[in-house]
């Protein structure tokens, strides 16, 4: 089971990394062109580019995010109650929350399917397989799944999630 828990972790900061390199590239493909227009160049494609790159970037970062408590949680509610029925609530939000997230891995991957299979590109001028930053996108909803998944799995079996809490974040926040 250690190995399983390293392994996960592993996997949710290497998400962390990626999702930040795609900022990076963000802000590289920018710089570039920037310096196209002040040299006269064309560099076709940036906009859709960028566009891919925030979208992989914002799914890849869902399940680092959510383990080191960056997501937004209302815990007025939860603070207020006390500790069973603190416990009951924060199961039911995982439950809804893990099954929707598997919604949308499942309708994410038939939509990756039919982009594949209809071999669609993109309307720029890079004409881009579209399949392919769908893909990375549908990676990262899989990484933040397993995520919710791991967090409700400790919180029925273990009787706590493995969101870390920041106190004083919190207190400025709320």
């Amino acid at each position: 089971m250690a190995a399983l828990r390293r392994l996960l972790d592993l996997i949710y900061r290497l998400a962390g990394v990626a999702a930040a390199l795609c900022l990076v590239t963000i802000l590289v493909l920018i710089v570039l062109q920037m310096l196209a227009r002040w040299t006269g160049e064309v560099f076709p494609g940036v906009p859709q580019y960028a566009g891919y790159f925030m979208a992989a970037a914002s799914f890849l970062a869902f399940g680092n995010a959510l383990n080191q408590g960056s997501h937004i949680r209302v815990s007025l509610v939860l603070n207020a109650l006390p500790e069973g029925a603190r416990r009951w609530l924060d199961i039911w939000c995982f439950a809804i929350g893990t099954a929707v997230a598997w919604y949308v891995v499942y309708y994410g991957y038939r939509f990756v399917y039919w982009s594949w299979k209809f071999n669609e590109v993109s309307q720029g001028q890079d004409r881009t397989a579209l399949w392919i930053p769908q893909s990375v996108v549908l990676v990262g909803a899989v990484i933040f799944a397993v995520a919710l998944t791991d967090n409700l799995l400790s919180l029925i079996f273990g009787g706590k999630s493995r969101i870390v809490q920041d106190r004083m974040d919190q207190s400025f926040g709320e």
